[in-house]
Protein backbone atom coordinates (compact mmCIF):
# COMPACT_ATOMS: atom_id res chain seq x y z
CA UNK A 1 0.00 0.00 0.00
CA UNK A 2 1.26 3.44 -0.97
CA UNK A 3 0.22 6.53 0.98
CA UNK A 4 1.31 10.11 0.50
CA UNK A 5 0.51 13.76 -0.03
CA UNK A 6 -0.42 14.63 -3.59
CA UNK A 7 1.14 17.19 -5.89
CA UNK A 8 -1.17 18.07 -8.74
CA UNK A 9 -0.14 18.89 -12.31
CA UNK A 10 -2.04 19.89 -15.44
CA UNK A 11 -2.34 18.10 -18.80
CA UNK A 12 0.59 17.47 -21.14
CA UNK A 13 3.49 17.60 -18.68
CA UNK A 14 6.38 16.57 -20.90
CA UNK A 15 9.61 14.81 -20.06
CA UNK A 16 11.59 18.05 -20.44
CA UNK A 17 9.53 19.50 -17.59
CA UNK A 18 9.86 16.36 -15.45
CA UNK A 19 13.60 16.12 -16.05
CA UNK A 20 15.18 19.04 -17.97
CA UNK A 21 17.26 18.07 -21.00
CA UNK A 22 20.29 20.09 -19.86
CA UNK A 23 20.85 17.54 -17.08
CA UNK A 24 20.82 14.52 -19.40
CA UNK A 25 24.62 14.29 -19.21
CA UNK A 26 24.44 12.63 -15.80
CA UNK A 27 23.23 9.20 -14.86
CA UNK A 28 24.33 9.57 -11.23
CA UNK A 29 21.21 8.67 -9.26
CA UNK A 30 22.37 10.83 -6.36
CA UNK A 31 22.09 13.88 -8.61
CA UNK A 32 19.20 13.01 -10.94
CA UNK A 33 16.41 13.36 -8.39
CA UNK A 34 17.58 16.85 -7.40
CA UNK A 35 16.52 18.23 -10.80
CA UNK A 36 12.96 16.89 -10.71
CA UNK A 37 10.42 19.42 -12.07
CA UNK A 38 13.06 22.13 -11.78
CA UNK A 39 11.76 24.16 -14.73
CA UNK A 40 8.15 23.86 -13.53
CA UNK A 41 8.90 24.84 -9.94
CA UNK A 42 12.54 25.43 -9.01
CA UNK A 43 11.79 24.59 -5.36
CA UNK A 44 9.68 21.47 -6.02
CA UNK A 45 12.36 19.05 -4.83
CA UNK A 46 12.46 20.84 -1.46
CA UNK A 47 8.68 20.65 -1.03
CA UNK A 48 8.15 16.94 -1.58
CA UNK A 49 8.61 14.14 0.93
CA UNK A 50 9.49 10.50 0.40
CA UNK A 51 6.30 8.67 -0.50
CA UNK A 52 4.45 11.63 -2.01
CA UNK A 53 2.24 11.07 -5.05
CA UNK A 54 2.04 13.03 -8.31
CA UNK A 55 -1.47 13.46 -9.72
CA UNK A 56 -1.72 14.76 -13.27
CA UNK A 57 -4.02 15.31 -16.19
CA UNK A 58 -3.90 13.65 -19.57
CA UNK A 59 -0.79 12.73 -21.55
CA UNK A 60 1.62 12.86 -18.59
CA UNK A 61 5.19 12.21 -19.74
CA UNK A 62 4.74 13.22 -23.38
CA UNK A 63 7.79 14.28 -25.34
CA UNK A 64 11.04 12.40 -25.61
CA UNK A 65 11.64 8.74 -24.91
CA UNK A 66 14.19 9.30 -22.14
CA UNK A 67 14.00 7.02 -19.13
CA UNK A 68 15.44 9.80 -16.97
CA UNK A 69 11.97 11.28 -16.36
CA UNK A 70 10.31 8.34 -14.54
CA UNK A 71 13.62 7.41 -12.93
CA UNK A 72 14.05 10.94 -11.51
CA UNK A 73 10.52 10.79 -10.07
CA UNK A 74 11.27 7.50 -8.32
CA UNK A 75 14.74 8.57 -7.14
CA UNK A 76 13.34 11.82 -5.70
CA UNK A 77 10.92 9.80 -3.59
CA UNK A 78 7.66 9.98 -5.55
CA UNK A 79 5.96 6.67 -4.79
CA UNK A 80 3.30 6.74 -7.51
CA UNK A 81 1.92 8.82 -10.37
CA UNK A 82 -1.83 8.85 -10.91
CA UNK A 83 -2.95 10.42 -14.18
CA UNK A 84 -5.88 10.67 -16.54
CA UNK A 85 -3.55 9.15 -19.14
CA UNK A 86 0.14 8.65 -19.82
CA UNK A 87 2.17 9.10 -22.98
CA UNK A 88 2.81 5.54 -24.15
CA UNK A 89 6.62 5.72 -24.03
CA UNK A 90 6.53 7.20 -20.51
CA UNK A 91 4.10 4.44 -19.51
CA UNK A 92 6.54 1.77 -20.67
CA UNK A 93 9.59 3.57 -19.25
CA UNK A 94 7.85 3.77 -15.87
CA UNK A 95 7.51 0.01 -15.81
CA UNK A 96 11.11 -0.41 -16.97
CA UNK A 97 12.41 1.85 -14.18
CA UNK A 98 10.11 0.59 -11.42
CA UNK A 99 7.87 3.65 -11.01
CA UNK A 100 4.33 2.79 -9.92
CA UNK A 101 1.76 4.46 -12.16
CA UNK A 102 -1.99 4.15 -12.44
CA UNK A 103 -4.65 5.70 -14.67
CA UNK A 104 -7.77 6.99 -12.95
CA UNK A 105 -9.46 10.09 -14.37
CA UNK A 106 -11.99 10.33 -11.52
CA UNK A 107 -9.30 10.41 -8.82
CA UNK A 108 -7.49 13.15 -10.72
CA UNK A 109 -10.63 15.21 -11.29
CA UNK A 110 -11.82 15.00 -7.67
CA UNK A 111 -8.53 15.61 -5.87
CA UNK A 112 -6.84 18.77 -4.69
CA UNK A 113 -3.14 19.39 -4.20
CA UNK A 114 -2.24 18.61 -0.62
CA UNK A 115 -4.82 15.84 -0.21
CA UNK A 116 -3.53 12.56 1.18
CA UNK A 117 -4.14 9.48 -0.95
CA UNK A 118 -3.54 5.81 -0.47
CA UNK A 119 -3.08 3.51 -3.45
CA UNK A 120 -3.26 -0.26 -3.54
CA UNK A 121 -1.23 -1.00 -6.66
CA UNK A 122 -2.29 -4.66 -6.64
CA UNK A 123 -6.05 -3.99 -6.75
CA UNK A 124 -6.04 -0.50 -8.27
CA UNK A 125 -8.07 0.90 -5.38
CA UNK A 126 -7.29 4.56 -4.71
CA UNK A 127 -8.59 6.25 -1.57
CA UNK A 128 -8.52 9.98 -1.09
CA UNK A 129 -7.99 10.03 2.66
CA UNK A 130 -8.82 13.74 2.77
CA UNK A 131 -12.26 13.68 1.14
CA UNK A 132 -13.09 10.02 1.81
CA UNK A 133 -13.75 9.10 -1.83
CA UNK A 134 -12.70 5.72 -3.22
CA UNK A 135 -11.81 5.09 -6.87
CA UNK A 136 -11.14 2.07 -9.02
CA UNK A 137 -7.96 2.61 -11.00
CA UNK A 138 -6.74 0.15 -13.59
CA UNK A 139 -4.24 -2.23 -11.94
CA UNK A 140 -1.41 -3.83 -13.87
CA UNK A 141 -1.32 -7.57 -14.56
CA UNK A 142 0.60 -9.55 -11.95
CA UNK A 143 3.80 -9.92 -14.01
CA UNK A 144 4.07 -6.13 -14.51
CA UNK A 145 3.41 -5.56 -10.81
CA UNK A 146 6.34 -7.86 -10.13
CA UNK A 147 8.63 -5.88 -12.46
CA UNK A 148 7.69 -2.66 -10.64
CA UNK A 149 8.11 -4.24 -7.21
CA UNK A 150 11.63 -5.41 -8.14
CA UNK A 151 12.61 -1.84 -9.06
CA UNK A 152 12.32 -2.18 -12.83
CA UNK A 153 13.00 -4.49 -15.72
CA UNK A 154 16.73 -5.02 -15.22
CA UNK A 155 16.46 -5.94 -11.50
CA UNK A 156 13.52 -8.20 -12.41
CA UNK A 157 15.53 -10.00 -15.11
CA UNK A 158 18.48 -10.35 -12.73
CA UNK A 159 16.25 -11.91 -10.08
CA UNK A 160 14.71 -14.30 -12.62
CA UNK A 161 18.16 -15.36 -13.85
CA UNK A 162 19.32 -15.96 -10.27
CA UNK A 163 16.34 -18.29 -9.74
CA UNK A 164 17.57 -20.57 -12.52
CA UNK A 165 21.14 -20.83 -11.21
Amino acid sequence: MIKGKIWKFKDDIDTDVIYPARFMNTSDINIMGTHLMQDYDSDFINKIAIGDIVVAGKNFGCGSSREHAPLALRIAGISCVIAVSFARIFYRNSINTGLAIIECPEAVRESTEGDVMSVDIITGIITNETNGKIYNGQPFPEFIQEIISKGGLIPYIDSEMNKSE
